[in-house]
């Protein structure tokens, strides 16, 4: 358990919380947090589940930094780069029990899991950068091809829309709704379901799907392609 996000294993299901207090924000506390909750996650569990404190999921990259550091821009979106190629490439079933809003960074959090459960509340999902002076990396959008309906592509990359739960499901940043109060409970049962795959062969499939894209921003984050995102 660190400061930032804590992970807990039970009857072989990992969950990891993050909670730094605040928004959940990509720094980079918070990202060596989630990694460390990953490596004890994907160690120690058949599938995990990653969610927010009360009301609040990821609200994006750390803005001090993006907005007043321009040095350390390149490694903050590099590093964030990595930790969404590794949940979208994790060999375990990965499950985001979302606690509020998905925005910016947050929204790619959604888009690189296998299974995503929002909240019926006033959060709001999508890729805000257009509104905010910043291009988004290749991974960016690499993450958005791959998962956001198409019909909503251009409004919600380019066009920075942020959608409400209901329309984030036809969108595909979420796959359901449900009560506050049933979310976790609805977290669970969906592990439960994914614990009874075949691992091996869940790993395998999963590679099948994603391995080509894991590889393409795996390369283009090694190379720093995109990561100084001013416009």
């Amino acid at each position: 358990m660190t400061e930032f996000a804590s992970c807990s294993i039970s009857e072989g299901i990992a969950t990891i919380t993050l909670d730094d207090g605040k928004a959940n924000a990509f720094s980079f506390d918070m990202m060596a947090a989630i990694n460390q909750a990953m490596d004890e996650a994907e160690a120690g569990a058949d599938v995990i589940i990653i969610t927010g404190r009360d009301g609040v999921m990821c609200a994006g990259f750390d803005l001090k930094v993006m907005q007043n550091d321009a040095d350390k821009v390149p490694e903050m979106v590099g590093n964030g780069g990595k930790l969404l190629v590794r949940i979208f490439s994790s060999k375990k079933p990965v499950i985001i029990a979302s606690t509020g809003h998905g925005i910016a960074a947050g929204g790619l959090l959604m888009l690189a899991a296998d299974y995503r459960i929002g909240v019926d509340a006033e959060s709001r999902y999508g890729l805000n950068e257009s509104a905010i002076g910043m291009v988004l990396p290749p991974f960016g959008y690499d993450l958005a091809a791959f998962k956001i309906n198409n019909k909503y592509l251009d409004r919600c990359f380019a066009g920075a829309e942020l959608i409400d739960p209901q329309t984030a499901i036809e969108a595909s940043f979420l796959d359901e709704v449900v009560a506050s109060d049933d979310l976790m409970n609805r977290a669970l049962e969906k592990a439960a379901e994914m614990q009874k795959l075949d691992g091996k062969a869940f790993a395998g499939n999963k590679k099948l799907v994603r391995g080509a894209l894991t590889a393409k921003m795996t390369a283009d984050l090694e190379s720093g392609k995109g990561l100084q995102v001013g416009g």
